[in-house]
């Protein structure tokens, strides 16, 4: 039955709750379902062994009017449909976190909207693999970080289907002690979501042919690893014994906001970027450990086999260059020649480690993405490292010896809350002898986008990536994004890549972009105006 409770005059701000992020144990409840179900859905169009509670009620929605404002500052009314699934798996293991909510536009500005062929944004709202909960929402999650629009509005006002999947997290634990949302749960649960829209193709909105995911950090990590690993069989049995539709997982498109991946190597990659620099009190980290750790990233980074137009194979040596002229540069050129020329000799009489050449007047009048000027940006990587300033994180930064960091948590099992997962942080606690658990490097593979396009090539993954980070952002090495870059430009895949000047952990400066870049990859054709 259709129920319809219509909200008049909501702004982008008010609309909507914030995703929640569980902050502590919670019990699992399981649902299990008898297989006799999946008999009577006998004639009703559902794939035989299926279960009925997996077919999307194109009838069940709420319908609300929400004011977005767009990147440039207009106003845009848009009457919206919004679905509430109570789980996307057959059989969950805790349905509050496994379920999701579609969000699905019939007006814009008063024009009606046909949404049926629509590209279909998956943001996720997971945050340091913790676990994520749509279940109270009562409506699109409006406001992003900072406070500005969220990415999935500004999506829903083009036209865009929206779906705001929940999943499981790391510090889940039932009433027993097991902890039920540690690795690799949370990326099992974003696929069955994937599984449960390409199941219900006619009868969910929108095209699940263009399925384009988005998320921050580790949200980031995870929509890259969704994008990486499409329809890998590496992860059919976790599939099957949460009953998740049997169907595809491969994802159109995938934007990743400083995703923080290469768990395993990225306590190496760490010190190799930001290992001279101090902790925020001023204090150096352990020069051993810190150096240990980055002369160790360049048999890594010979592993991987990247390499770049210009310089060849990246190696250790060359990797500073790379990410200079490829990504920093670049990024400190857009941001300078963007400011009024009095704003322009006053950033860089503050800091004389940069060199502008090219034209020195020009500038525009305020903001703008730049370029008018002609100037160009040139540094050393040492003065750009000083420029950055404090580290965020010790050393080792992810494998803490303490078993202390979110990471040590996502690869805890069964009542063991928190495991070393390299060898360099077992062994410095245990001694040379130690060896990582049996089942850490499938998990790692598991977790890990680098092993589906370099070891394990997945030819299923996505063509199409949106990839996002601040150059001042010390949660993670800035190598780690321009490696996959790299890695993702070489296979011939459509790669945008940027970095924002001076910013920080989970910027995001282009959010109207990136919208118009979900139209421009999957050929569809904008119906409201979100960007600036």
């Amino acid at each position: 039955m259709k129920r319809r409770a219509v909200v008049m005059g909501a702004t982008a701000a008010t609309v909507g709750t914030a995703v929640g992020f569980g902050s502590g144990a919670r019990a699992a409840t399981p649902d299990r379902r008898p297989e006799s179900m999946a008999e009577s859905t006998a004639g009703t169009g559902v794939r035989a062994g299926a279960s009925a509670d997996l077919v999307f009620d194109p009838d069940a929605y709420t319908e609300s009017t929400l004011t977005i404002q767009d990147t440039g500052g207009v106003a845009h009314e848009v009457v919206y449909r919004f679905y509430k699934v109570a789980s996307y798996v057959a059989e969950p293991v805790d349905a509050a976190y496994q379920s999701l909510n579609v969000s699905v536009p019939v007006r814009i500005d008063g024009t009606a909207v046909d949404a049926t062929g629509a590209p279909i944004l998956l943001a996720n709202g997971i945050g340091g693999y913790m676990p994520s909960s749509v279940a109270d929402n009562t409506g699109i999650v409006a406001s992003g970080m900072g406070g500005g629009t969220s990415r999935q509005a500004l999506a829903l006002a083009a036209g865009y289907v929206v779906v705001e999947p929940g999943a499981r997290g790391r510090t889940l634990v039932d009433a027993s002690g097991v902890y039920y949302g540690t690795a690799p749960a949370v990326i099992v649960d974003l696929k069955a979501a994937v599984r449960y829209l390409k199941f219900n193709k006619g009868r969910v909105p929108g095209d699940v042919r263009r399925i384009v995911s988005s998320g921050v950090s580790a949200g980031g990590a995870l929509s890259a690893l969704l994008g990486a690993s499409g329809d890998s069989p590496l992860y059919e049995p976790y599939l099957k014994a949460i009953g998740a539709a049997d169907t595809s997982d491969a994802i159109f498109a995938a934007g990743a906001w400083c995703p923080i991946i290469d768990l395993e190597h990225a306590d190496m990659a760490y010190e190799w970027c930001w290992g001279d620099n101090p902790l925020g009190g001023g204090a150096q980290v352990d020069p051993t450990v810190s150096g240990e750790l980055r002369a160790a990233y360049a048999e890594h980074l010979a592993s991987l086999g990247l390499r770049a137009k210009g310089f060849g194979a990246l190696t250790a040596r060359n990797l500073d260059a790379y990410l200079l002229r490829t990504h920093l540069e670049p990024s400190a050129t857009r941001y300078l020649a963007a400011l009024p020329d009095a704003e322009r000799a006053a950033y860089l009489a503050a800091n004389p480690f940069i060199t502008w050449t090219g034209g020195t007047s020009g500038g525009t009048s305020g903001g703008g993405s730049g370029g008018s000027s002609g100037g160009r940006a040139a540094f050393s990587w040492d003065g750009f490292l000083t420029h950055v300033g404090a580290r965020k994180k010790n050393a080792p930064s992810f494998d803490g010896f303490t078993l202390a960091t979110p990471e040590n948590n996502l690869f805890g099992t069964g009542t063991t809350k928190a495991r070393h997962f390299t060898l360099y942080s077992l062994r410095h606690e245990s001694g040379d002898s130690a060896r990582l658990d049996a089942d850490i490097p499938a998990k790692l593979g598991l977790m890990n986008p680098m092993h589906h396009l370099v070891e394990n090539l997945n030819h299923n993954r996505a063509k199409h990536w949106w990839i996002r980070l601040g150059t001042k952002d010390t949660d993670t090495s800035l190598s780690i994004a321009g490696n996959l870059s790299a890695r993702l430009t070489s296979l011939g895949d459509d790669v945008d890549t940027a970095y924002y000047w001076d910013a920080g952990h989970g910027a995001d400066q282009d959010p109207g972009a990136f919208v118009e870049w979900i139209g421009e990859v999957s050929g569809h054709r904008h119906q409201g105006r979100p960007q600036g």
